[in-house]
């Protein structure tokens, strides 16, 4: 019995050990071919990197502003007697905006100009009689008085109605009237804005580093939104004597014409200063950028060796330095040499070593001045 026990132990172990290096051999096998595996390339698009000549350039955001602005605001209170202009339209310097209502001041004008006719008559027949000695001095110096007081008094209540004929302070334009025919105003009361709109500003911040380009006179240009081709030209006239400690930008200032008004106050805008002559660079599409908060990268395509020792068509990994964009094309500082084949779309489904098939048929923007249809 015991024989028969171990002879069924030593066959039960055998066959146990047998299937066991069966299963062995079989994943050995299939990690084998795992290894061996290549996955099907991914189709992408390339370009091969190219110099062009772009002009020395710094680009920045800037905000229009005008040469002079105000919300032009009831000086003293009253009630609206006349609108004497319509919203939107342009006014000359001291045009007549808003008339207050001055019927009692009229009155109170009119009285005191009979005291001043008044006292103008005393005093010269004072004159008259303090030279034949007839008045005592003090007399004549009184009747003196009464008449600078009866004039100020005159000068007063006309200084007081002009305040309540609201005029315009520059020429420009109107924004939206914001008073109504018959409501009473407060001192301060808003009645349109105003803006002066040629010439304008733009003001826009620069790193620190930058501020000895920013010279007075220096070139800028300035387009609104994708309308490269409709571009403004003006000049510096200021720069911030101080950095921003939060930024550590200084203020820029441009003076712009603007004849046909297509510039108004607090549009965003592009602003770009010419610094220099031209120079020669590195330019790939915007969309062969891999963007990593670790750093910028781009897929080189390239021959490599795969593991089988086989050549095949991949890409390497390359990070790189950016420098200024223009339209679709961004400029490379460093990362990317004359003559790479840099891949221009699918870069998000690429690791480096994968391999790929490039298809060029439909290819990607690289226009430095785009023109979007719906733009």
């Amino acid at each position: 019995m015991a024989k028969r026990m171990i002879v069924m132990l030593i066959l039960t172990g055998a066959l146990v050990a047998g299937l066991g290096f069966v299963k062995f051999r079989q994943f050995q096998a299939a990690a084998g071919q795992a290894a061996a595996f290549q996955p099907p390339p991914e189709a992408v698009t390339t370009i091969v990197a190219v110099k062009e000549t772009w002009p020395a350039s710094l680009n920045a955001i800037g905000t229009i502003a005008p040469v002079q602005g105000v919300t032009v605001s009831a000086d003293l209170p009253g009630t609206v007697y006349r609108i004497a202009f319509d919203s939107g339209r342009a006014v000359n310097e001291g045009d007549v905006l808003v008339e207050l209502d001055t019927r009692q001041e009229q009155a109170q004008l009119a009285a005191a100009e009979a005291e001043r006719d008044l006292a103008r008559l005393n005093f010269a027949r004072m004159q008259d009689l303090v030279s034949d000695g007839a008045i005592a001095r003090a007399d004549y110096d009184r009747a003196a008085a009464e008449q600078k007081q009866t004039e100020a008094r005159v000068g007063e209540i006309r200084a007081t109605i002009a305040r309540k004929t609201i005029r315009a302070p520059f020429a420009g334009i109107l924004g939206i009237r914001q008073v109504n025919l018959g409501q009473y105003l407060s001192p301060g009361n808003p009645v349109a804005p105003l803006q002066s709109l040629h010439p304008i500003y733009v003001n826009f911040g620069v790193p620190q580093q930058e501020t000895p380009n920013m010279r007075l006179g220096r070139t800028v240009r300035v387009t609104v939104g994708d309308a490269a081709d409709k571009g403004f030209a003006g000049v510096i006239t200021a720069v911030d004597s101080i950095v921003n400690e939060a930024t550590r930008n200084v203020q820029v200032q441009a003076t712009l014409p603007n004849r046909d008004g297509r510039l108004r106050p607090g549009m965003f805008v592009q602003a770009e200063v010419v610094l220099s002559a031209n120079r020669s660079l590195i330019t790939i599409p915007g969309s062969s950028i891999s963007y990593a908060p670790y750093g910028d990268s781009v897929y080189v395509v390239s021959d490599l060796k795969g593991p089988d020792g086989r050549t095949y068509r991949g890409v390497r990994q390359q990070f790189v330095k950016r420098g200024a964009s223009r339209g679709d094309q961004v400029a490379i500082v460093s990362g990317v040499n004359l003559g790479d084949e840099v891949v221009t779309s699918g870069v998000f489904k690429l690791r480096n070593g994968a391999a790929v098939l490039v298809n060029n048929k439909v290819r990607p923007g690289n226009n430095p001045a785009p023109k979007p249809e719906d733009s």
